[in-house]
Formats: structure tokens, C-alpha cells, sequence
């Protein structure tokens, strides 16, 4: 019998990052998706207020918006180890590749690359539960800006297209980043309404060729701290 799922979705204001935790009910153990450096002593608090033995802290790719708190993690829980894709170049104490299983509990979490906001962006589908966590690749009627850190619009359109809108129509989608307020889309909603992943391969390059966002402001602090697990390149004030 599949133990009973405990999920929390978490926010951080600053970059607009969701964090999830993710636990087995029965077994206690937990991961969590995209820890935020500056939150990671509310999240431990949540995880120590119910019980929970962590044991991944897990990120979708090399974040250029914010500092990873999965390695502050690994310092002060013990049982915690980071995850990262091996194609995103960065360092953490598990590495994983498209295929790969990652197990707390009773539950599975599939790991599907993603590329195309980065090499090394990841999408994880909760098997058996109708949930994928999508990163920075597929956002709720948007998706990753692909101008900086290895993007590739044409990779994108694939990628989003071969593993995440071929899943069941009815599979919610929670997102690493939302800036309107929403939390959760579904394959169907995106496949419908997002305004550019329903245009054509052609269309969808040049509308992301011409995006003209601003330079992510970030970005120079948190790639190099990422890089190194969000252990090392901290900037002042930033202390493990």
C-alpha cells in the first residue's frame, strides 16, 4: 500500500520561487524541490514540525535568480543530501540523468531533462500521483527565458513538449517560479493556453529570440554559489 503523501508548496517573495516539500506519511522521509538559501530555516522548521526525516534537497537546474539553499541543508540535517542534474555542470552530492528514480518512502520521483532554459534543467514527475514539478522549463502560461546560461530555444520546445505536455492531460503542473500569484496549471491548460508553446517551433524561437527581458539581476552572485552547492562564492552576509 502506498504510503500517504504529504506536500508544501512554499514561496519565496524576493525571486518568486516556490520550494516543495514532498514526504512519505507513513515513513517520514522527505525531499524538497528548489531550496531557497534565505528560507532554509523555515523549511527545516516545517520539516522538524512534522516528523519528517529529510532526506534530498533537490534543484532543477543551476538557479541564476536566487542562492540554492540545498547545501546549507546537507550542513544542518544530516540525513539531507543535494541533488542536481550532471548536465548542469554544478556540484552536489547526487547526480542525476533523465531516467533516473529518486525514492522517499513509498513514493518515486521520475527525472526527466528538460534542457533548454539550461543544459541541465530537470522536470519530476511524482509517478503514480498526477504531480510534476517543472522548474524554470515549463511555467504557468510561460516558460524559461533561453538568452543566457546555455539556452536554446529549439531545445526547449522539445524537451517541454516530449516529457512534460505528453503526460495525462489531468497532471497538475507546479512550477519553480510564478509572478502573478498562481500556484498549479495542468498538461491540458498549457497545451491549450500557453501563448507560446502553442505557436510552432518556428514561432516559438523568435518569439523568445525577442523577449528583450533585463539582464537577471542576480545572476553574478547566484551561478557561481550555485555552482558549488550554495557552499562556496557566497557573497557578505550570506553564512552557512
Amino acid at each position: 500500500m502506498v504510503g500517504q503523501l504529504i506536500f508544501r508548496q512554499l514561496f519565496e517573495k524576493e525571486s518568486s520561487t516556490y520550494t516543495y516539500l514532498l514526504a512519505d506519511g507513513n515513513s517520514k522521509e522527505a525531499v524538497l524541490i528548489d531550496p531557497v538559501f534565505e528560507m532554509v530555516d523555515r523549511d527545516a522548521e516545517q520539516i522538524n514540525s512534522l516528523g519528517l526525516n529529510l532526506i534530498y534537497a533537490i534543484n532543477t537546474h543551476v538557479h541564476a535568480d536566487h542562492i540554492t539553499g540545498s547545501g546549507k541543508l546537507t550542513k544542518k540535517i544530516p540525513s539531507c543530501k543535494s541533488v542536481l542534474a550532471g548536465a548542469g555542470g554544478g556540484k552536489a552530492n547526487v547526480l542525476v540523468k533523465d531516467g533516473d528514480i529518486i525514492k522517499f518512502g513509498d513514493f518515486e520521483l521520475e527525472v526527466r531533462e528538460t534542457a533548454g532554459h539550461t543544459n541541465g534543467c530537470i522536470t519530476l514527475v511524482l509517478r503514480g500521483q498526477g504531480m510534476a514539478f517543472t522548474g524554470d522549463a515549463l511555467l504557468i502560461r510561460a516558460c524559461g527565458r533561453t538568452d543566457f546560461q546555455e539556452g536554446n530555444a529549439r531545445n526547449l520546445y522539445d524537451n517541454v513538449w516530449k516529457k512534460i505536455l505528453s503526460l495525462p492531460d489531468s497532471t497538475l503542473l507546479f512550477p519553480g517560479h510564478d509572478y502573478k500569484g498562481r500556484t498549479v496549471t495542468t498538461v491540458d491548460e498549457e497545451k491549450r493556453l500557453n501563448p507560446r508553446l502553442t505557436k510552432s517551433k518556428v514561432e516559438f524561437v523568435d518569439i523568445m529570440d525577442n523577449l528583450g527581458l533585463p539582464y537577471p539581476k542576480k545572476i553574478d552572485i547566484s551561478l557561481p554559489a550555485n555552482k558549488e552547492d550554495g557552499l562556496k562564492d557566497l557573497p557578505e552576509g550570506f553564512n552557512i
